[in-house]
């Protein structure tokens, strides 16, 4: 298997890995996307694989693959399907953000990992409607309170992405007596906490992004693993750089499909095929121009969140690539459609979903507009020293 990015034995295995599940993966993509059926065959074939493992450390019975390695493979992986990827890289990013930084007390961190080698999926569950992206700072509507050694908890999430399976819903509540935010780590079986079926999109439409309900949810204090004053947003967590990995494979998927068209379309208005047109080879070079930019991008600043010396000197990077990769890949989608034509908005042609897909980037965090301000802030208060 030829690829630049390619650098060790582990990466050729799971590549490998991932590649035998290709056809499996890439034939239920649109049905996926038609139906808006979760994807639970995928999830479970990837558990049974041991990705979910991926991001846990090897002294915790995982993997402990760093960060351009989750990079380098969820880009594959959403090369076959974007909402597979995107749905399973919320819990290996969660999962390497909390061992990494450790944010959790050792009994807690060794409990979770026992859960995560027996096939648990956790995710973040923070949006909700009236507080916006959570990134941003609001204060969560939904409140835990400490009744006789435990906590009451109730509110309701959105976004809450890959919900029909996870396992444990790693819930951000507002603790008055605390004056901060707190979560908690939530058994899919608790009573009072339930998922309603709202997910209804036209972008990543099998995500099962549904709204968790939490009515009076007990959990012992136990369970309370984090207590943060202010937004999460402000630290630095190369972790996120799953999202832009997955628009990434799925450009990729598009510029595929665009090419292998081109190649073979031979309308009888001209010779050969359109792949000799100059205007269709000016868009295929500037797609490999786009692709090959936000691919050396955001591994060179994976590779470097990985060298623990390197990665103190992080400041505005991942927030960058997220932008970069993410507005490149719907350039990218644009001009594949452009190559295609107008069957490129047949529903059975999958260029309209990837078109559709790699809409929703522009949504996930960190949102474009902070991450400029961000850029912006941080160049004037370095002219001032």
């Amino acid at each position: 298997m030829k690829n630049l990015f390619i650098k060790t034995e582990l990466q050729q295995k799971w590549m490998q890995k991932l590649q035998n599940k290709r056809k499996q993966f890439e034939n239920k993509a649109a049905e996926i996307d038609e139906l808006a059926i979760f994807p639970k065959e995928n999830i479970q074939e990837l558990v049974k694989l041991g990705y979910t493992k991926l991001t846990l450390p090897k002294v915790y019975g995982g993997e402990g693959i760093g960060l351009y390695d989750m990079v380098l493979f969820q880009e594959t992986l959403a090369s076959f399907d974007g909402a597979t990827a995107l749905s399973i890289g919320w819990h290996l990013g969660g999962t390497g953000e909390i061992y990494e930084k450790k944010l959790w007390n050792d009994r807690m961190l060794n409990f979770f990992a026992e859960e995560v080698v027996k096939g648990a999926l956790v995710n973040r569950a923070v949006s909700e409607a009236q507080t916006g992206s959570p990134t941003r700072g609001g204060r969560p509507g939904t409140h835990a309170v400490k009744k006789d050694g435990a906590w009451v908890i109730s509110g309701r999430k959105n976004f809450t992405t890959m919900s029909p399976v996870l396992t444990y819903f790693l819930t951000s509540a507002w603790i008055e007596e605390k004056q901060a935010i707190g979560f908690f780590l939530l058994h899919k079986d608790l009573k009072g906490l339930t998922i309603e079926e709202t997910w209804d999109v036209i972008s990543m439409r099998g995500t099962g992004s549904h709204d968790l309900v939490l009515d009076h949810v007990k959990v012992d204090d136990a369970m309370l693993v984090e207590v943060h004053g202010g937004p999460r947003g402000d630290k630095v967590n190369g972790w996120i750089l799953h999202i832009p990995a997955c628009y990434l494979g799925i450009a990729q998927a598009a510029r595929d499909y665009a090419i292998k068209f081109a190649s073979e379309h031979s309308p009888n208005s001209i010779k050969g095929t359109i792949s000799e047109l100059p205007n269709v080879q000016r868009f295929i070079g500037e797609i490999e121009l786009e692709l090959m930019r936000a691919r050396h991008f955001i591994y060179s600043v994976a590779e470097a969140y990985d060298d623990e010396s390197r990665r103190t000197h992080i400041t505005n990077e991942l927030g960058a690539v997220k932008h970069t990769v993410t507005n490149s890949a719907i350039r990218i989608v644009d001009k594949t459609m452009r190559i295609v034509g107008a069957k490129s908005l047949q529903r059975k042609n999958p260029l309209q979903r990837y078109y559709r897909d790699v809409r929703a980037g522009l949504h996930n965090p960190p949102m474009d507009d902070v991450t400029i301000q961000k850029l912006a802030l941080t160049a004037i208060e370095q002219a001032g020293k």
